[in-house]
């Protein structure tokens, strides 16, 4: 049997192997797509050239407001799950309440809600965070949170809460004793899931409008302007900085949790 490539080894060559896909399907298939001289898929040296012309300022300037309006909606999105699982734990009867908020909170067509925040929140300053974009980041996270939250709750041993039960200890005390340390893999998880999800609700939210700073903008202009290289740019960048972020949330979760990997193993 040959011997495994490490986890690091085989994502860099399969990063490897899409660049070069990506490089030889934009000068051969994709090669006269677009519009005038703009290709739709420009070649990765264009877009590392666009890096250059554009610098980092640009990036640091647009991507400081869409990670600030994206750590707000993670910290409001996530503390209300949290709170609202925890409760359904103090206060059973509020289980279904709580999973309907849920649902409805994934199902609704951020769309259709969208232009009814604008209307609501405060045009934000230049640089300053949007409102609107806050709020779909929390709504991006509540779903997957409270899901998580709930099902790690609920597998705490049974045997222990009801040595918590006998010793007099009530559903609170069971909550605080077993059910959070039993739910803290599974929570940690779901924080884990949401980073991304916080984020790309941050930039669809800048996309509604009245943001002058932010990726939305700059993807909305650089789109305006038929600037493909820019276009793809920023959205790699988006892409490396949302898995960097879910990384290192991975990382404290395994930091944190080391016996829930080693059950799992």
């Amino acid at each position: 049997m040959g011997r495994r490539l490490p986890p690091w080894a085989t994502a860099a060559v399969s990063a490897v192997g899409l660049v070069a896909a990506w490089w030889i399907l934009s000068v051969t298939v994709f090669a006269n797509v677009g519009s005038g001289d703009t290709k739709a898929i420009p070649s990765p040296p264009q877009v590392v050239s666009e890096y250059g012309n554009v610098g980092f300022d640009f990036y640091v300037t647009h991507f400081s407001v869409t990670l600030n309006e994206a750590v707000q909606g993670y910290l409001w999105g996530n503390g209300i799950a949290l709170i609202l699982a925890a409760l359904v734990m103090v206060i059973p009867r509020l289980e279904g309440a709580v999973t309907q908020l849920a649902v409805i909170s994934y199902c609704v067509p951020i769309v259709a809600i969208g232009p009814l925040l604008v209307l609501i929140f405060e045009v934000p300053a230049k640089g300053e965070p949007s409102g609107t974009a806050i709020f779909i980041a929390a709504l991006s996270v509540f779903f997957t949170t409270v899901v998580g939250s709930l099902l790690g709750l609920h597998a705490a041993d049974k045997a222990s809460l009801d040595v918590v039960s006998v010793y007099g200890g009530n559903a609170w005390t069971q909550l605080r004793k077993v059910r959070v340390v039993a739910a803290l893999p599974a929570v940690l998880t779901a924080l884990q899931i949401a980073v991304p999800a916080a984020f790309l609700g941050a930039v669809l939210g800048e996309y509604f409008g009245k943001v002058e700073t932010g990726i939305g903008p700059a993807m909305v202009i650089a789109q305006q302007s038929l600037n493909s290289p820019r276009v793809w740019g920023i959205a790699l960048a988006s892409g490396a900085v949302a898995l960097v972020l879910y990384l290192a949330v991975g990382l404290l979760t395994r930091m944190s949790t080391p016996w829930a990997k080693g059950a799992a193993a």
